[in-house]
């Protein structure tokens, strides 16, 4: 279960305030995938933050008793200056995992090569994807959170991505931005859209997909 709880969040840059969620009260729907939709800016990866607690919320909170990953594709808790290897290990440590065994899987999984032993600072965005996503996958999660990770690397890699998507689902759930409606389709069964602050469940995702392009129609508001 997730339950968010009066949630509000907002940023305020150059004297202007954007509303990210503005009193949000919902317990997300017990689907296997649920899609996350919502223009640019929206704050969609910000609300997957605040899901991993990576986040806090400016007021309100969310109340689960889940494991929840971190959002794949997001690698802001990986150590600059430790390597794939170490970072992997480093997590593996975290979460009760054997770190040599858990190491090995993600090493064979981000197929990083020789980066693997080199300061995670110096990874190109995709490798750092490849090692979110290898890293995420190599723990069991009841809830796992996917930011956009579907379209890192090259076609192999991507189809190694949905099959590993594939064989969590039949236990565990995702949660997925993509700006791609045919990725959300292919994984989601329902979807959650978010625009000007106000998050919304539509419990059929070609519904969900229908709401969100007509939100891209209209201007946002003032």
């Amino acid at each position: 279960m997730i339950h968010l709880e009066n949630l509000s969040k907002r940023f305020r840059r150059n004297g202007v305030t954007r509303v990210i969620l503005d009193r949000a009260t919902m317990t997300l729907p017990d689907v296997s995938g649920l899609a996350l939709l919502g223009r640019n800016g929206a704050g969609k990866s910000t609300l997957l933050r605040m899901i991993a607690g990576t986040l806090v919320p400016d007021r309100g909170r969310i109340i689960s008793d889940e494991h929840i990953s971190w959002p794949m594709g997001f690698a802001g808790g990986f150590h600059p200056a430790l390597t794939g290897a170490q970072n992997a290990r480093f997590v593996a440590r975290i979460h009760g995992r054997n770190p040599r065994h858990m190491a090995e899987t993600v090493r064979a999984f981000s197929e990083l090569g020789d980066a693997w032993h080199m300061p995670f600072g110096t990874y190109s965005t995709g490798m750092k994807a490849r090692l979110a996503f290898a890293v995420s996958m190599a723990v069991e999660f009841d809830t796992y959170l996917v930011d956009e990770i579907i379209g890192v690397g090259d076609s192999s890699f991507r189809r190694k991505c949905e099959q590993a998507f594939r064989a969590v689902m039949g236990r565990s759930r995702l949660i997925m931005i993509s700006h791609n409606p045919g990725t959300l389709r292919q994984f989601c069964q329902a979807g959650l859209v978010l625009e000007d602050g106000k998050l919304t469940f539509v419990p059929d995702i070609n519904d969900a997909i229908d709401l969100h392009e007509a939100n891209l129609r209209r201007p946002l508001a003032a």
